[in-house]
């Protein structure tokens, strides 16, 4: 055997992934210290944390976005004793694909794309498994609002053990001090899907309303998510009317299930996900300043453990011969059921079902997405799962989103031929 398979081997060892395609795996984990335009990334200064002002400047996103729970209070996950097993594919993934009249390759991609972590995986194989700007496996990458998905799955997982009745049921059924309020009166389903009617803007200026949210969130040592919703309740729409992304609705779901629960997230996340999936490192999820979990925004956690969410939901809930999630209620949330939800099938446009985005035509995919490049991509058919965290320099970037939306597609065609 030589060196470079043994250190192979104890390196893998180590990362708790078994070896059962080869002993000569190739898709091991690949690191590099740059990334594009990493001088303005903070190159120099080792990719800094920043706590308070500049905490967004382009040159603290890298440090930042990797330890999120270093400079806000946040609530640990442990993981479990014992990791489920990752296999590795026997050659990393190599994929071209047409992006605007050009090929383009996973190598290019990176090469012109500020991503800090790209992970693509079918059931529990890794194919591919890159990292740019000095980040590791070992770093927590927050999430943003894909965490948003997680709060659909424990509101479904809640839904399931009858510790919530009725997606008809109002917020104030299970948040009494919101009784008579906006707030208060509307459906749970209606949040679901972002079709509120609440009065609620995020274009992501620092003056909107996602940024007061926060702020008021931070701020308020009693009743934090309580006193903070309360800010917002003005209606613009009858619920079920009008689709409108808004993280106000996520926080407000996020705020009945640790009420009909009787736990916070946090637990929910460890006891019903985290140590079903057999995660291999600690996650955690930021909290206000009244110990309450942000359900809106900035989950954390390690980029294989981030592929073992999503290789169970590509597997419709299940993960190593158990069923953590209901297939059914996985199925409802990719659908579109609501006319005022964006269509999903269109051929277009990005359709929205339970807190999960949805790709568009007639093929069930679901995607979990974050402002500054977050992004989960899963395939229920194929088995398929793309996880990207990433510092794009501006919340949103449509032009870098479609293009890994076209890296998806030409993956999944492939898969789809094979």
């Amino acid at each position: 055997m030589s060196c470079r398979l043994l250190f192979g081997l104890i390196v893998m060892c180590l990362l708790g992934i078994s070896q059962v395609d080869s002993a000569q795996s190739q898709a091991l984990p690949v690191f590099s210290k740059s990334g594009p335009d990493a001088v303005n990334y903070g190159e120099a200064e080792n990719y800094p944390v920043k706590q308070s002002q500049g905490a967004r400047d382009q040159r603290n996103l890298v440090g930042n976005y990797s330890h999120l729970d270093q400079i806000r209070p946040s609530r640990l996950i442990a993981a479990p004793h014992e990791a489920s097993e990752l296999t590795r594919g026997k050659e990393e993934l190599e994929l071209a694909y047409q992006y605007q009249g050009k090929t383009e390759t996973l190598a290019s991609y990176l090469e012109r794309t500020p991503v800090t972590g790209l992970l693509i995986m079918q059931s529990n194989k890794i194919l591919f498994e890159h990292y740019q700007y000095a980040r590791t496996d070992k770093d927590r990458l927050t999430s943003q609002t894909m965490a948003q998905g997680l709060v659909g799955i424990l509101f479904g997982l809640a839904l399931h053990e009858g510790k919530i009745r009725s997606l008809d049921d109002t917020v104030a059924t299970y948040v009494p001090e919101l009784a008579g309020r906006e707030t208060g009166k509307t459906p749970l389903r209606n949040l679901l899907q972002m079709t509120s009617g609440l009065s609620f803007h995020e274009i992501y200026n620092g003056h909107d309303d996602i940024a007061q949210l926060s702020r008021e969130m931070m701020r308020d040592p009693k009743d934090g998510p309580v006193n903070a919703v309360k800010s917002f309740d003005g209606r613009a729409a009858a619920p079920g009317a009008v689709f409108n992304y808004s993280s106000l609705d996520s926080e407000l779901l996020g705020l009945v299930v640790s009420r009909a629960t009787g736990l916070p997230l946090a637990e929910l996340v460890q006891t019903r996900l985290w140590e079903p999936l057999g995660a291999e490192a600690d996650a955690s999820w930021i909290t206000g300043a009244s110990g309450h979990e942000l359900a809106y925004c900035c989950f954390n956690a390690t980029l294989r453990d981030w592929g073992r969410l999503g290789g169970m939901l590509s597997q419709d809930g299940a993960w190593n011969g158990k069923q953590i999630v209901p297939t059914e209620w996985l199925k409802a949330t990719a659908t579109s059921e609501n006319p005022a939800q964006v269509a999903g099938n269109n051929g277009r446009r990005l359709g929205y079902g339970y807190q999960f985005w949805l790709m568009p035509g007639d093929r069930r995919q679901i995607l979990l997405v974050g402002i500054y490049g977050q992004t989960m991509l899963i395939d229920p058919i194929r088995h398929v799962v793309l996880v990207q965290t990433a510092v794009m320099p501006r919340a949103a970037d449509k032009g870098i989103r479609q293009e890994l939306f076209a890296l998806w597609q030409a993956w999944v065609a492939r898969m789809d031929a094979e």
